[in-house]
């Protein structure tokens, strides 16, 4: 029997501003998938947040895109957005961009991530959200687990790893995705994810037998609604040991808190930071961005967990590294590269300004002229005086 991990995750509303999900939402949703349990379309589920996203984890043997469970992650975030427009929290049902369901949540505003597996005898995995960033934010980390044995040993001493893992990268603006081998094409896989708001990864398989090891979540608000409602706030689930990163190596890629897009209104650079749960809540400047990562084990279907992995010391140095950057990054103030280059700015109020400015701005070659022709007029009228 097959088991599916689906993370499913909105922004249904949260407490004063785009701070931290309300706990109320949390219980409206948790009763819509205790029901669908209880009813056998789940087999298992675990609720959540980081920022102000709620976080829905979910197992059943229903494959991936499965109709039911996705509509029972829409009722559960319809109800969640109603306490939240009773409560009168904060842009209560922000990324429900529809009012009716159409059998799958990709489009509707969502994020999605899912894979069927094969569950072995011992299913470690991981679970990584983030908020207040875009799904290009897991670029460098996905790179380093699976690609980089500076941070990935297995690749060099596991024989089971040792003949790497292919990525499927996709063009959020053409819609086309590519597959790449590491680390055959590795220079150019890196030409493709070193420019994380167009090409994101999106799946990841190992190379001897194209065993499914990682999915994000790849939906772009902004592309989907036509301007900006949110940032994207994506999730990954990552399989762990048994010819796979362990732990500690897919930990370890995010003990660089590397500059992202998004934080404040979505329209700056700052670190990622890992937090723990307790601490993932979005605070200065509506950030800094924030990780969080559960590990699981998962047995018949069964979520066993789940353990708080950024909760430990071990990550205070790359939480101060961050609030060094954060610092460095927002003395830019509205300059960039604090503020993100202009194709990224396209659905903000930037275009709006610029349009409206637009009748104001002069030719330099008309402006010259102008110039001239008033230093001539005042050459002329200084002859006239002698």
């Amino acid at each position: 029997m097959k088991t599916t991990i689906s993370v499913i995750k909105a922004d249904i509303g949260s407490l004063a501003g785009h701070h931290v999900v309300h706990p109320d939402t949390m219980a409206a949703a948790s009763k819509v998938l205790a029901e669908a349990k209880a009813q056998g379309v789940l087999i298992d589920y675990y609720i959540t947040h980081v920022g102000d996203d709620l976080q829905l984890i979910m197992t059943h043997n229903r494959g991936e895109l499965d109709p039911k469970v996705h509509e029972t992650a829409w009722n559960a975030f319809k109800k969640a957005a109603e306490v939240a427009r009773d409560l009168g929290l904060y842009a209560a049902g922000q990324d429900l961009l529809s009012d009716s369901f159409s059998g799958n949540v990709r489009g509707l505003g969502p994020g999605v991530a899912e894979m069927e597996i094969e569950e072995r005898v011992s299913e470690p995995i991981a679970i990584f959200m983030a908020d207040k960033t875009e799904p290009g934010a897991f670029n460098l980390p996905l790179y380093k687990m699976f690609a980089d044995p500076f941070n990935t040993p297995g690749l060099v001493i596991d024989p089971t790893m040792h003949n790497g893992f292919k990525f499927e990268v996709l063009d959020v603006y053409e819609g086309e995705a590519v597959t790449l081998t590491a680390p055959q094409e590795l220079y150019d896989l890196l030409a493709l994810i070193g420019t994380p708001a167009r090409y994101v990864i999106r799946r990841i398989y190992r190379n001897d037998d194209n065993l499914l090891a990682s999915v994000v979540a790849i939906e772009r608000l902004n592309l989907i609604a036509g301007k900006y409602v949110g940032k994207d706030d994506p999730v990954t689930i990552v399989r762990l040991q048994h010819g796979l990163p362990a732990l500690g190596e897919a930990l370890e890629a995010f003990t660089f808190p590397h500059l992202v897009p998004g934080w404040m209104r979505g329209s700056h650079y700052g670190p990622l930071m890992p937090v723990s749960q307790r601490d993932a809540r979005a605070t200065r400047f509506d950030g800094p961005p924030r990780l969080i990562g559960l590990g699981f084990n998962v047995k018949n279907g069964k979520l066993v967990g789940p353990s708080d992995l950024f909760d430990d010391p071990a990550f205070d140095e790359s939480r101060r590294l961050a609030s060094v950057i954060a610092d460095y990054m927002r003395r830019h103030g509205p300059f960039m590269p604090h503020r993100l280059e202009p194709t990224e700015m396209e659905y903000t109020t930037l275009p709006l300004i610029q349009e409206k400015l637009k009748p104001r701005f002069k030719k330099e070659s008309d402006m010259y002229k102008t110039k001239e022709s008033v230093y001539t007029k005042g050459k002329s009228a200084g002859e006239s005086q002698d």
